[in-house]
């Protein structure tokens, strides 16, 4: 039986913030199973390791004997949560949103134990409110206060729409924590005002507050902006194995360290050891490549592991073009820089990405460095792009 400083311990690896820890201890201390809540909304099917850091802690609670509520937002997933976004996001069909939280639920059990997780829908409880329900739900919060939220407010003083509906989106996350009696909720540290709003809803509602748990939010492959497929900077988990490989060793090793903090289950101890050895001289590759390892076995198997490090090497170590490279077409016209073409082809997320790739020489063009960002690609030939050790694109210009 682990005490409840010892779960404390291993609740704390990689969290933010816990409000109210003190509260959190006393949960904890009863003995009881505690009712974990994470809401998911499924406005894009694909998992990535951005997500596998809430996953991660799901995990750890139901390790230590907790009650996991893996929620799919499918009726709030209709209005589309704005968070970390400055405009309005379109809502999802019913038929959408049930296509994804199929996608959903086939990838969390890749992490999660199947045994001890509980599939919900809030539609289970939204689509029996009825309009008097929604007016007094609305009733309990401000304007004020939902313009407090970072978001919201940005909106609001650059003079950019925000559509009443949106207002609705934390007053219903928070009242899934009513609904679902949740002990604890996690998210992201950009849920933290959703997550507080189940906490007071809950207190409104008569019942024991939620301890809130926030984690950090898995830099991309950039090491700058968050995990995303929007930004093109993604490790998705269904990903073949030697993508996942290949994609973590392009990482720098600044943001590596911060993926093992994140997402890796090695002990801190032997991850500090590591950062010794490479402080001592060892090449950061050497320890790049058991990240790369853990991560590929978690989601396929050790086997896959192995051979992806051997295509890995097999190819990029020892210079070989990849077998498997994209071929794109890419419509010039009179003439396009190459950062430009770089972008179009798939190669980074942005025009300033390239020109940032230019500039520490990590663009080659069938195989010679380029550095000069004025460079005139024009219609006619077919070339090879390289991006960094592992982005290739066979590009024809017309």
């Amino acid at each position: 039986m682990v005490s409840a400083v010892e779960a404390l311990n291993i609740i704390r690896r990689g969290a933010e913030e816990i409000l109210v820890e003190e509260e959190l201890i006393e949960k904890l201390k009863t003995g009881k199973p505690l009712r974990i809540k994470a809401g998911f909304d499924p406005t894009a099917p694909d998992l990535h390791l951005g997500h596998t850091v809430l996953l991660n802690k799901l995990r750890h609670f139901q390790d230590l004997g907790h009650e996991i509520l893996f929620l799919i937002g499918d009726f709030t997933g209709m209005i589309g949560d704005p968070s970390g976004k400055n405009e309005t996001r379109p809502p999802l069909t019913r038929e959408q949103v049930a296509e994804n939280a199929l996608t959903y639920q086939e990838q969390v059990f890749k992490i999660l134990d199947p045994q001890k997780t509980q599939i919900l829908f809030n539609s289970q409880w939204m689509g029996k409110l009825s309009a008097a329900d929604l007016i007094k739900l609305a009733a309990t919060h401000t304007v004020a206060r939902m313009l407090e939220r970072d978001d919201f407010h940005k909106r609001y003083v650059s003079g950019q729409a925000i559509a009443i509906h949106e207002f609705l989106y934390p007053l219903l996350q928070g009242y899934d924590s009513v609904a679902m009696d949740a002990d604890i909720e996690l998210g992201g540290t950009d849920q933290k005002f959703n997550l507080l709003m189940g906490r007071e809803l809950q207190k409104h509602f008569g019942k024991k507050p939620q301890c809130i748990i926030t984690l950090p939010l898995l830099p991309g492959l950039d090491g700058i902006k968050k995990m995303s497929k929007s930004l093109g900077n993604y490790i998705g988990i269904s990903e073949p194995p030697n993508t996942i490989f290949g994609k973590i060793m392009s990482i720098s090793d600044e943001t590596m360290w911060l993926y093992f903090h994140l997402i890796s289950l090695r002990p801190l101890s032997e991850i500090q050891q590591w950062r010794n050895d490479v402080a001592n001289g060892l090449n950061p590759r050497d320890i790049k490549f058991r990240l790369a390892q853990e991560i590929v076995a978690r989601f396929y198997d050790e086997s896959a592991a192995k051979a992806a490090q051997e295509h890995f090497v097999a190819q990029f170590q020892q210079g070989k073009i990849p077998d498997d490279i994209a071929e794109v077409k890419i419509r010039v016209g009179e003439g396009m820089a190459i950062a430009q073409v770089i972008k179009a082809a798939g190669l980074t997320p942005s025009t300033s990405e390239a020109m940032r790739m230019l500039q520490q020489g990590a663009v080659r063009l069938d195989g010679k460095k380029v550095q000069d960002k004025n460079l005139l690609m024009t219609n006619g030939a077919t070339v090879i792009l390289q991006v960094g050790k592992r982005r290739f694109a066979k590009v024809t210009l017309i």
